[in-house]
């Protein structure tokens, strides 16, 4: 789910050529457009996936949904590119897209040199192994030989190679375009591992005919900061798509739902939560928003708690636990600023 350092290397031209269009409002486009265009993955189940009616959901979905509302009061007012690893940065540099909202680890040199800017983090993550149970394998320890099938355009390559050389073990790697077709390698025996984040292979084994035949190795060999993308020079569009994750995460904090947020706006007196919710002040103006769009993202979507559970939570089949992605209150690491 990461781009190859030599191939991000090689856009830097691209990044440049960009660059000077970045500097334009991308608010202003969108309003005119009418909606919000966002890259997401071409299926990860949780994170990005569309029905068989072409209804998409899952957390990054949910992250273009959230800047939809902050702009326009209605989450629906987004529209969908999906994009492979290898095409995902390029069509954010071209414009073709408004954001990338698509599983994309923030690393030093996408965010250095290739004209494009991070915004708020909406899911730790970190690279892992899956292996077949029948294989014996228990342990990333055991993987000396193996066959590892991984997706091009990413730097899943480069930390496998280093995990692989530091531990001085031997593996063959196989190497496809998109995350589908690596999986379909592994499943067909092509490979004896699929290697990429856990959050995608935790998603992706829920593709498989048997998905409990399969087994996630405990190690996490990487950090893999996960985040929506925009273009570098467009601070407000920047933090438009910040603080609309800032502000899912503060809601639930406070106790904050979709379920209960009319009720809270209406009654409460803390001073707070009023001025998020814009009872008091004006905090949207900051950003060329509504004084509604926290309590719009709020209502429409959910805070970040929803969020997760409803897309990848242990209630569905992706099944994956809060861990580092809980609130910094309850032992995770997701924090937010305060709207003030």
């Amino acid at each position: 789910m990461k781009s190859n350092v030599s191939k991000l290397l090689s856009t830097a031209a691209i990044a440049a050529t960009f660059s000077v269009g970045a500097t334009a409002a991308t608010l202003d486009d969108v309003k005119a457009k009418g909606f919000v265009q966002c890259g997401v993955s071409s299926g990860v189940p949780g994170f990005s996936n569309a029905d068989d009616k072409g209804n998409w959901s899952g957390i990054d979905v949910d992250a273009c949904r959230a800047v939809a509302s902050a702009i326009f009061g209605d989450g629906q007012k987004a529209k969908f590119t999906p994009l492979s690893a290898k095409e995902r940065l390029t069509a954010l540099q071209s414009g073709e897209i408004d954001v990338l909202t698509r599983n994309t680890t923030w690393t030093y040199t996408r965010d250095a040199s290739l004209g494009l800017d991070f915004t708020a983090v909406n899911f730790y993550d970190g690279q892992g192994f899956m292996v077949r149970k029948d294989l014996g394998v228990t342990t990333a320890m055991d993987l000396d030989g193996a066959t590892v099938c991984t997706e091009q355009g990413t730097t899943t390559e480069l930390n496998m190679a280093d995990f692989f050389r530091k531990n001085k073990l031997s593996y063959v790697p196989v190497v496809v375009q998109k995350a589908d077709e690596a999986l379909a390698a592994y499943d067909s025996g092509r490979c004896d591992v699929y290697t990429t984040d856990k959050s995608g292979l935790a998603a992706h084994r829920t593709k498989l005919a048997d998905p409990k035949a399969h087994l996630i190795l405990p190690e996490t060999i990487s950090k893999e900061p996960l985040a929506p993308v925009v273009r570098h020079g467009d601070n407000q569009w920047k933090d438009i798509v910040t603080w609309a994750l800032h502000v899912q995460v503060n809601a639930e904090e406070m106790g904050i739902s979709s379920k209960n947020v009319a009720k809270i706006k209406s009654e409460t007196n803390d001073p707070s939560i009023k001025r998020m919710l814009g009872v008091e002040g004006d905090m949207g103006a900051q950003l060329g928003l509504p004084a509604s769009w926290a309590y719009d993202i709020i209502a429409n979507v959910g805070n970040y708690g929803e969020i997760f559970e409803r897309n990848v939570g242990p209630s569905t089949p992706v099944d994956i636990p809060r861990g580092l992605n809980a609130l910094w209150t309850e032992g995770g690491v997701m924090y937010a600023p305060p709207v003030r």
